[in-house]
């Protein structure tokens, strides 16, 4: 008996065609979210260089006021999106110096919530690779005990028995969990690898964030210096 791609689908029974319908469906989902993850973190990393040629210079003559604006040049860029909203907190805190907190404690915590905004951003999709990669190879199995079922059902409809009886029904069941873990291997192995490339990026946010708060909290301190001068 052949047992080529058409042949096995055509000997399937309707619940096993739903079931390898679903792996199938989960892994064309897994190859669009791949897709657009690696688009967008190449987008980013190529935005971020640009910004950082840019951004450098305004941050060492500490022309905070462009820096702010700069995220609307750069919109596939996390990193400008970041240093653009500390920049822009950072400014707004000065128009209430009375209040409880200093513009760079403003702007440390604006860093907090960008960053988990971001993070979750890049995290988008990543979700449905890990639950593919954990639930395919399960959902496989399923297919394979409903194939061996309607397999031994045949036999006890036809009266038939042996090894031979039931050998090609097995087989068939069979590919539904080689379907599945052809599903959940690439789904766990590009969730890892997006995982370290995200991870990568989040730990370049948060060394720049930091060096742009030192920044913030060392200009604070000269003016904050300077008033306290004055005053005396």
């Amino acid at each position: 008996m052949s047992f080529d791609l058409a042949h096995i689908w055509a000997s399937m029974g309707l619940f096993s065609k739903l079931i390898a319908a679903a792996l199938i469906l989960m892994a064309i989902g897994c190859v669009g979210v791949v897709v657009e993850r690696w688009i967008a973190l190449a987008r980013n990393a190529r935005d971020s260089r640009a910004f950082a040629r840019v951004a450098a210079p305004m941050i060492d003559e500490w022309r905070v006021e462009e820096l702010a604006g700069l995220s609307d040049k750069f919109k596939h860029s996390v990193l400008a999106k970041l240093l653009s909203a500390i920049t822009a907190r950072y400014l707004r805190g000065y128009e209430d110096l009375d209040g409880g907190m200093t513009p760079v404690e403003m702007a440390r915590n604006e860093a907090e919530r960008m960053k988990e905004v971001l993070g979750a951003d890049l995290r988008r999709g990543m979700g449905l690779l890990a639950s593919v990669g954990s639930v395919a190879p399960f959902i496989g199995l399923l297919g394979t005990v409903v194939g061996i079922i309607a397999a031994f059902q045949g036999i006890a409809t036809s009266g038939g028995g042996g090894i031979a009886a039931v050998s090609a029904g097995i087989a068939e069941a069979l590919v539904e969990t080689a379907l599945g873990l052809l599903v959940a291997i690439p789904a766990v192995l590009f969730f890892n690898w997006l995982t370290g490339r995200v991870n990568l990026v989040e730990l370049a946010l948060n060394r720049s964030a930091s060096e742009l708060i030192d920044e913030m909290e060392n200009h604070y301190g000269k003016k904050s210096g300077s008033r306290e001068r004055a005053a005396a």
